[in-house]
């Protein structure tokens, strides 16, 4: 049994991201079919998907909803991280049988990584954490970058003769939520000031990464496509909310970032 991975445990944590579909059912039966989400329970138009126990992904119906425009403010991706490196070759194994379109494969130094997007264009992270030990910190900033993806030192983790991916597996969770902000700065200064959270990098001016104790980051915000936005349109598909868990609140509260993007908070541990 895995443990629970190290971005959860943190005093604050993602806890769910919650998406606006014009077509609920063909984009829950993607994320059971590509991520290996199980739907949990349906209710009031919505899907709630997980692993195990534990719920991820709420996919909400709104048939009349215009598509996601990707210069706007919004979900660049949503980081679903796997327990373990072995994990994560296992997932490779079944994009590669089931012929799953990835778009891209990064060594981040703190973590390994594929992208992908889903059929409503919502971006999609699958990662697994290289072990804490092995970051690299330069003070309070953590050393990441892009770099290319040993894609067969991840498959040689999968113990010969093993089961292959059987779905999310135990203690995935999502491990952070890349936003699309119209200014980075204004971004870095809401999320230090409304949840506590450290900014830990930068990528100049165009994107700022942020976490709680001691993460490489829960939250990332860049204006690589979506500079100067202004407020979402919440007649769009995409993003509908997303949910922290905090050791520091005692009642649910939501709240809006300065793009209007619904910032739920919920007590309680991981």
């Amino acid at each position: 049994m895995s443990e629970l991975p190290f971005a959860a445990t943190t005093p604050v944590s993602v806890a769910r991201v919650g998406l606006r579909a014009r077509d609920a059912e063909t984009l829950a039966a993607y994320y059971r079919k590509v991520v290996g989400l199980q739907e949990l329970s349906r209710a009031d138009g919505a899907i709630t998907l997980g692993a195990a126990n534990r719920p991820l992904l709420v996919i909400e119906a709104d048939p009349a909803a215009k598509p996601d425009d990707p210069r706007s403010a919004g979900l660049f991706h949503t980081a679903f991280l796997l327990p373990s490196r072995a994990d994560l070759g296992r997932w490779i194994n079944h994009a590669i049988a089931n012929k799953i379109g990835i778009e891209g494969a990064s060594d981040h130094l703190v973590s390994e990584a594929l992208y992908l997007t889903d059929p409503e264009g919502n971006g999609i992270e699958i990662y697994a954490d290289r072990p804490r030990r092995d970051w690299k910190w330069n003070g309070d900033k953590i050393a990441m970058a892009t770099e290319r993806l040993n894609i067969p030192s991840v498959v040689a983790e999968v113990p010969a003769g093993d089961a292959g991916w059987q779905g999310a597996p135990d203690n995935s969770i999502i491990g952070h939520v890349h936003l699309r902000v119209g200014r980075p700065e204004e971004a870095e200064a809401w999320w230090n000031q409304e949840f506590g959270f450290d900014t830990v990098a930068k990528y100049g001016g165009a994107a700022v990464f942020l976490s709680s104790g001691g993460y490489h980051h829960h939250i990332g915000a860049n204006a690589w496509q979506s500079s100067g936005a202004g407020r979402r349109d919440p007649a769009r598909s995409g993003l509908a909310w997303v949910e922290m868990r905090s050791d520091n609140v005692t009642d649910e509260t939501a709240r809006e970032d300065p793009w209007g993007t619904v910032i739920r908070t919920v007590p309680g541990k991981a």
